[in-house]
């Protein structure tokens, strides 16, 4: 994880701005940002949903805990991943110190607008806030000619659903703001099937060189493309006798391709299984949505917590304690805090999707309990990952 580093001077080296290594590079603040919102904003969400707080603010009760899961966590990781990987890929700068607190300033900023308004200023702050970075993230991508400039565009179409959302919210457009939120977080979904299938196997084999990893190129492209058909199909609201075979067959082809990785081999390398174990809640999520369209006791929105609660939020957990480890020189395995968190993130997401199947009437039980569990899995990370990365590398080279 640390292979590529461009070397810069003495000066850029940690503790040389203002005292501190927290904005030395994009995933130090970004990823304990999006830590502190997934530990603070989901309890705060189920605390309105039982009442026992005031709904409150420009989009409160679920569009604001859809919204910020998304818009707010899930963005906050890309972009902290993104300025770290394109800071590799080209051997260029992206933005640290001053400029990279400022765009963390913006975030935080359109954090805490959603809740305290006004919402014209909201609106604009948080939209602000991605075309910003799709532009600190095009200079050195489009300086390099480097492959990898299609991030940009997936960026932009992140800002573009997140302009709807806002439109929606305000009246502007007919829609509802869940609409374009669904989107983007369908997008995430793509983006880590994407990923995961150039990491997953590579990292698994690189740590366990006995693991039987086979890989097909035409599995791949099929679980990637029936995945992003069967997820239009949903946003679409098309027909069941097309939306449930759609998504079964993609539930069935990325299970496929989970298994051709081995995952089994990974069950003493937690900083591995992780990885796997998230991947597993895509074709998990995805027969949901199947069974969903045929019978109202498998809601549709237990599928989309699947995705977003397991999918996303157990691999965007097991990739920034990986990438934390790895940009700050230190082994990549997993102490036992982090081995907590990484249970309490998947128990969140059986509590979410699993309890309400085997028992309705506990509904609300499951939800402060997932609501719980996610919160403690993300508190994990902030005490071991909040004084890394504040620090300076190990080694003492700069980032």
């Amino acid at each position: 994880m640390n292979a590529g580093l461009p070397s810069t001077s003495p000066t850029t080296s940690a503790l040389r701005w203002h005292g501190t290594a927290l904005f030395n590079l994009g995933f130090r603040p970004f990823f304990l940002l999006a830590a502190l919102l997934a530990a603070l904003g989901v309890p705060l969400w189920s605390a309105e949903y039982f009442g026992l707080l005031p709904a409150a603010g420009y989009a409160s009760g679920v569009l604001w805990h859809a919204h910020e899961m998304v818009f707010g966590f899930a963005v906050a990781v890309i972009t902290g991943f993104l300025f770290t990987a394109a800071r590799n890929w080209t051997g260029l700068p992206t933005p640290t110190h001053g400029m990279l607190a400022a765009l963390a300033a913006v975030w935080l900023a359109g954090r805490v607008l959603m809740v305290s308004g006004p919402g014209w200023l909201a609106a604009a702050v948080d939209v602000a806030f991605l075309p910003a970075v799709a532009l600190a993230l095009w200079l050195p991508l489009q300086r390099s000619r480097n492959r990898n400039r299609f991030f940009v565009a997936l960026l932009l179409v992140l800002a573009a659903a997140n302009l709807a959302f806002h439109l929606a919210r305000i009246g502007t457009i007919p829609i509802s703001p869940l609409v374009p939120v669904r989107f983007a977080l369908y997008l995430v979904v793509m983006i880590v099937t994407i990923m995961a299938g150039r990491v997953i196997p590579s990292f698994t084999q690189n740590a366990i060189p006995g693991a039987r990893i086979r890989r097909s190129r035409m599995l791949d492209l099929a679980a990637i493309w029936a995945t992003a058909l069967a997820l239009s199909s949903v946003l679409a609201d098309g027909p069941a006798v097309i939306v449930a075979p759609l998504c079964l067959a993609a539930a069935g082809l990325q299970a496929a391709r989970l298994w051709m990785w081995d995952p089994w081999c990974t069950r003493h390398r937690p900083i591995l299984w992780i990885l796997h174990v998230s991947y597993a809640w895509i074709p998990a999520g995805l027969s949901l949505m199947g069974l969903a369209v045929f019978t109202a006791a498998v809601p549709a929105m237990l599928a989309d917590h699947a995705l977003s609660v397991g999918a996303v939020g157990g691999m965007i957990l097991g990739m920034i304690t990986r990438t934390a480890r790895g940009h700050t020189a230190r082994p990549l395995r997993a102490s036992r805090p982090e081995v907590a968190a990484y249970a309490l993130v998947h128990l969140a997401a059986g509590m979410r999707v699993i309890a309400p199947l085997a028992w309705p009437a506990g509904y609300g039980w499951a939800i402060a309990a997932s609501s719980a569990l996610w919160s403690a899995a993300f508190v994990a990370y902030l005490l071991v990952y909040a004084p890394i990365l504040s620090r300076p590398r190990l080694d003492g080279k700069p980032g």
